[in-house]
């Protein structure tokens, strides 16, 4: 913030120097026949702007630093950096020109040949406007954009940056080590899907038991539910209690179990298990080996009770 300070003192300093300089006879500095005095008037006015938009942009950015949430401090960092390079261009422009009017109609008008030159671009600055207003997700979110998945690590004024998840390297929701850069114009023209949005950041997950015919379910389906219920029950509870508040103020009715629960279906030579649990998506696949192992071990220690099919048509 200091810098940004002394920038300041620094711009007010040369605004001061350039009314002493507007203030000479136009005679006393001359060469080559022409006065030197509206030559460094501007000169040192142009300095005063550069040096007051990034004085201005610099505190902004210490102050966001400390006050904004780090969640949304790079969205808000990204404005103040457009806003200073837009005041920046036009307040130089102006000086230079002396026309404020004159440089803001021409920066429409080339903005209507820019339109059709850069379109694409022009679509990622407006997906990024959308972007930080509307926040579809924001940084540290796990997200699948145009069917890449990854955490957020960055959202600038053209693309978005994600640590990739899964991939052609890995899979079981794993980070591959690769970082991707999605153009943000993807969000207007494809899904998002947003696993870890900030008002429910918990996603239903599955996992799958195939036994056999002989199997007893009710025991089987007992044990599943008591593995789970033990390890993610009480927590679970809560956070469908805050789902339920977050349907309830919306048209949709969707009835949902508070706890873990099993669902059963007949394959032509297996039943299928599915235990159906809320978790946190980044801890989906920790969870999941969790109570694969719980489980296996009980069905294991009571074969009488439990069988696996032996078809290898699985």
């Amino acid at each position: 913030m200091r810098l940004g300070y002394v920038s300041l003192f620094l711009a007010a300093v040369l605004a001061f120097v350039s009314l002493v300089v507007g203030a000479f006879p136009d005679d006393i500095l001359v060469l080559a026949g022409e006065s030197l005095v509206p030559l460094l008037v501007r000169v040192t006015l142009v300095a005063a702007v550069v040096l007051a938009v990034y004085g201005a942009y610099r505190v902004v950015v210490s102050w966001a630093a400390s006050t904004v949430e780090r969640r949304r401090r790079q969205s808000f960092v990204n404005a103040a950096r457009l806003v200073a390079v837009a005041l920046s261009v036009v307040g130089v422009l102006a000086v230079v020109t002396e026309r404020w009017l004159g440089v803001l109609v021409s920066f429409g008008v080339i903005g209507v040949a820019v339109t059709f030159a850069l379109q694409q671009p022009l679509f990622s600055v407006i997906a990024w406007v959308y972007i930080t207003a509307k926040e579809p997700y924001t940084v540290g979110d796990r997200v699948s954009i145009d069917g890449t998945k990854g955490d957020v690590i960055g959202v600038d004024l053209f693309v978005t940056k994600l640590w990739e998840i899964d991939g052609e390297l890995v899979a079981s929701h794993q980070p591959s080590g690769r970082i991707i850069t999605v153009p943000n114009s993807a969000v207007l023209s494809s899904h998002v899907f947003n696993f870890t949005w900030e008002e429910f950041p918990y996603v239903w997950n599955e996992i799958e038991v195939q036994v056999a015919y002989e199997t007893d379910l009710p025991y089987a389906t007992e044990t599943m539910q008591r593995v789970a219920d033990e390890r993610l029950g009480d927590e679970m509870e809560s956070r469908v209690e805050e789902y339920r508040s977050l349907v309830s103020e919306t048209p949709v009715e969707i009835e949902v179990r508070e706890r873990p629960s099993v669902n059963v279906s007949a394959r032509d030579s297996w039943i299928e298990l599915r235990l159906r649990y809320l978790v946190h998506p980044k801890q989906g696949q920790r969870v999941k080996n969790e109570l694969y192992r719980e489980i296996l071990k009980e069905f294991n220690e009571n074969p009488d009770r439990v069988a696996f099919p032996v078809s290898r048509n699985r």
